[in-house]
Parts: C-alpha cells; sequence; structure tokens
C-alpha cells in the first residue's frame, strides 16, 4: 500500500472544527439510520449501518435499477408489453399492494415500472422480471450479480419484490447507499421519470405513494422507496437534492408509519442546516501521479470521475489532510478512466473517508524500448 501526502486547495483551516448542531433527538428511536452527502462522499450521521436488516418493498428498487441497466442497454423497452401469466396473478392476488393484475392482461413496461415504484406493487415487480428476463430465478441472480458489482457485500435478494421469505432476503444501510446512487447516478432520467409521485392513476382509480419524500413533501425531495412489514418494520431509502448537493438516508426497523416520516424529514433538513458545503476537488482535475510497472509511462496521472465537495459543520473551517492511497506500483496496460487508487480525506473533527481515483490517462504496456528507457531512467533515481 503506497501513500502520498497532498496539498489541495480548501478554506482556511482553524486549529479545531465546532461541533455541529445535535441530531434530531426522534433520530435516537430509530436502529438503523444513515446520512451521507453523496455530494461529498461523507457520512454525516450512522447508527447501525452494517447491520443487516429486512428491506420489504425497499427491495423494488433493485427490480427498478435492474430494469433500468436493460433499458440503457437497449435489451429491454418501456413501451413493450408483457401478457400476465397465470401463475403470476394467481400468486400475486391480494399479495400485499397490487395492481390486481389479472391473467392474460397485458401491461406495458412503462406502467409496471411505475406501479412498482410508486405504489409499491409486488405483482407489477414480478410481472416484470418474468416478462423482461423470462423467469424470476433469472431475474433474481441479475439482481445478485448487480449487488455484488456495486459492492454492496452485506445483501442478498431472494425476492423480486420484497414480501417476506423466511429472511432470505437482506439488506444492510451502507449498501442501500450504493444502491442509491447508482441509481441516480447511471439513469438520471429514468430516475426522475419513476421516482418520487405521489400517486399514479390506474384503471381510472388514483393509487397513493407511501413516500415521505414524494414530490412537494420536502423542498429538494425526489424518492425514493418505502418499506414495511409486520416482520422488517417500518423502513425508508430516501433521496433530497438542493443546490446541486445530494444526500441520501436510510432508515430501518422503525417502529410505525409516522416515526418514519417525521425521522426522514427531520434528518434531511439537519443534514442542510447544520452542514455547509464547501468547494473541493473539480471532476477531471489531476491530483498526483501512481507508479506504473511495465508500462510505456512510469507514471499515470490522477483525477476524480466526479467534482466532490467537503461537507463541514456549519460555521467551521476545519483543517483538512489527504493523502492518495494505491497498492502498488500498478500492473500496465491501465486504461482511461480505470478506477487505481483512491483519495483518503480526513476532516478534523470527522471520520475518514475515500473518494475513488482513475487513471486520467492511458498507460499502454511497455515494449522493448520502453523498458530500455524505464530501467535507464530507474537507474538514476
Amino acid at each position: 500500500m503506497l501513500l502520498l501526502g497532498l496539498a489541495l486547495p480548501v478554506a482556511a483551516a482553524s486549529p479545531q472544527a465546532a461541533p455541529n448542531a445535535a441530531v434530531p433527538a426522534l433520530v435516537k428511536r430509530v436502529p438503523v439510520v444513515l446520512l451521507v452527502d453523496l455530494s461529498a462522499g461523507q457520512t454525516l450521521y450512522a447508527r447501525g449501518a452494517e447491520k443487516r436488516f429486512l428491506p420489504a418493498s425497499i427491495t423494488k428498487v433493485m427490480s427498478a435499477l435492474v430494469a433500468f441497466d436493460l433499458i440503457a442497454s437497449g435489451k429491454l423497452s418501456e413501451d413493450a408489453v408483457f401478457t400476465v401469466s397465470p401463475a403470476a396473478a394467481a400468486r400475486w392476488s391480494g399479495k400485499g399492494t397490487t395492481l390486481a393484475l389479472r391473467a392474460g392482461e397485458r401491461v406495458s413496461v412503462r406502467d409496471l415500472l411505475m406501479g412498482l415504484t410508486t405504489v409499491s406493487a409486488n405483482d407489477a415487480a414480478a410481472v416484470l422480471a418474468e416478462g423482461a428476463l423470462g423467469s424470476q430465478e433469472a431475474w433474481l441472480a441479475a439482481m445478485n450479480a448487480r449487488a455484488r458489482a456495486l459492492g454492496m457485500t452485506g445483501s442478498q435478494f431472494a425476492t423480486p419484490n420484497g414480501f417476506p421469505d423466511h429472511g432470505q432476503t437482506y439488506v444492510t444501510a451502507r449498501d442501500l447507499v450504493r444502491l442509491a446512487k447508482a441509481l441516480i447516478v447511471d439513469h438520471p432520467e429514468l430516475y426522475h421519470h419513476y421516482f418520487g409521485h405521489r400517486s399514479m392513476v390506474w384503471h381510472g382509480q388514483e393509487l397513493f405513494s407511501h413516500d415521505p419524500f414524494a414530490t412537494g413533501a420536502l423542498p429538494g425531495a425526489d424518492g425514493i422507496k418505502t418499506g414495511h412489514t409486520f416482520e422488517a418494520g417500518f423502513n425508508f431509502l430516501g433521496a433530497v437534492e438542493r443546490g446541486g448537493r445530494r444526500l441520501v438516508l436510510v432508515i430501518g426497523s422503525a417502529q410505525n408509519e409516522d416515526l418514519r416520516a417525521k425521522v426522514s424529514l427531520q434528518l434531511a433538513e439537519w443534514g442542510y442546516g447544520a452542514w455547509d458545503s464547501r468547494a473541493f476537488v473539480a471532476k477531471g482535475q489531476v491530483i498526483g501521479q501512481a507508479l506504473v510497472q511495465d508500462g510505456a509511462a512510469r507514471q499515470v496521472p490522477l483525477a476524480l470521475p466526479n467534482g466532490f465537495t467537503l461537507a463541514v459543520p456549519k460555521g467551521t473551517q476545519p483543517e483538512v489532510v489527504t493523502r492518495i492511497v494505491y497498492t502498488g506500483p500498478l500492473r500496465a496496460p491501465i486504461a482511461k478512466g480505470a478506477t487505481v487508487a483512491g483519495l483518503e480525506v480526513q476532516v478534523a473533527g470527522q471520520p475518514v473517508h475515500y473518494l475513488p481515483l482513475i487513471a486520467a490517462e492511458a498507460v499502454d504496456k511497455a515494449g522493448p524500448f520502453d523498458r530500455i528507457v524505464n530501467g535507464l531512467l530507474g537507474l538514476l533515481e
């Protein structure tokens, strides 16, 4: 592991950061709570963030992500129409929230997704899974593969909709933030089209969402998904964006719907009211170099894939220390844009957090001449 000290332009430092405003008292009544500033890559508050719990209908967020991936890759069309199988209609008739889909009914992917995201329809998720990939088993494989790719090591999906399955489906709050980030960052247009609605009209009837962050409930709030069963309690994965600053929060195993809603709203307001956002690093800004082995170049420039801010307690200018961290030297070839290192960021009084660093340029494998030159340069060092 190589560590390189790094000086980056930040606000003038004071000897010690002042404590931020106390987190709302109601927050302490919920077993699992996590608030992350995605724009800064920082955790603002956490309790039980790595604890496994039952997600209930928050599971449908992973189903939505799989569908969005398929749409983006051209393998699924929002205009595609699926026929509800007799087995799916019988299995989900009267099981929790549904669109009351009937055997033989033809439903578009667009309507199934809206039913899944807005009213949390269990049958919509099941019909989407079967229609898009041929079977629920194939859909679950895709859900779990996507989870592994996102680093959701504490999560597993055994159902497309979160209906009780004897604990086979479980998540962690930290993993749900990873899921939310992928949904929002990878598919911004689809995310805003399908999430955050207060209601939808289906067969002439208005069906309502339970999302406390549905559009208009809180400035900047735009979703994402609630979940509730007797075993799971009341859960929520929420997202807010104000002035380009994105917060994501997780509420797990709350005692009732009212507590879930109040804690969610208070925690989001605390995230904006008790913390300031400071400019930090611009997208693509080269901030250092990493050594390369067997490459046409001996070093590769490192940059941030996105612009990042810093979240600091309101009204403070804490000291900020940064280091480039990577296992090296890196081995060529290296593709431009590949994540090859991390930026360790220590804001005084806060936990260390890490931002990804990518290769700003490609480095090909060394040819015979490159090896000679690199060897001579090594002797001169």
